[in-house]
């Protein structure tokens, strides 16, 4: 019989749909096995199976191996750094420098980013997978705000962008995990920025 333009338009693709509900059990199984057992080694598919209430063969219709899954459920903790407004680099600095600071404030995304960085020698490709699909796309926007603060004139023409870069993002990350000092004050970001644009700004 043949089928209607209206029926094919309706008909559904082959194979069983995605559900939304299942990706999220297995990314919060996979990032509370991380926060809690240690890191990487922690992490099985039959362990964030159980904790999901799946299956195996369901997480492996999304995902390849534990890596891929690692990755995708370290890439869920961390949203794009907000895109620049241009107004200044000012604003748009402290803008980045709020949302790097809701990172590192929230303990479960702390715990598993230090789990990752506490494997990075057992875990050479992991590590370098996550630096290059979810660290470095955040990094460029900032290197692109410091960029066009140059072209602008607002920052010093011969303002080195990696070296501001680590001072900004180091500042905040090691604040957050002095955890002895006491909860990371509310204007951190802005008290960081300013302080740092005391010595890039341009004459």
């Amino acid at each position: 019989m043949t089928q209607t333009s209206d029926q094919l338009t309706t008909a559904r693709p082959p194979g069983r749909p995605r559900s939304e509900r299942a990706d999220k059990a297995i990314i919060d199984a996979t990032l509370d096995l991380l926060a809690e057992e240690g890191g990487v080694a922690g992490v099985s598919i039959e362990a964030v199976a159980a904790r999901a209430g799946v299956g195996k063969t369901t997480i492996y219709r999304r995902w390849p191996n534990k890596e891929a899954l690692i990755i995708d459920a370290l890439a869920a903790l961390k949203a794009p750094f907000p895109a620049p407004v241009g107004d200044s680099v000012r604003d748009d600095l402290v803008a980045i420098a709020r949302a790097f600071m809701t990172d590192k404030t929230d303990k479960k995304r702390l715990d598993c980013y230090w789990s990752i960085i506490g494997g990075a020698e057992r875990y050479p490709e992991l590590m370098a997978r996550f630096t290059r699909e979810v660290i470095e796309p955040r990094r460029d926007v900032l290197r692109m705000v410091l960029r066009r603060g140059i072209a602008s004139g607002e920052l010093r023409a011969d303002l080195d962008v990696e070296v501001t870069l680590w001072l900004m993002l180091g500042a905040v990350a090691q604040r957050a995990r002095a955890r002895a000092a006491g909860p990371m004050p509310d204007d951190f970001a802005v008290s960081v920025v300013d302080t740092l644009m005391a010595g890039i700004t341009g004459p």
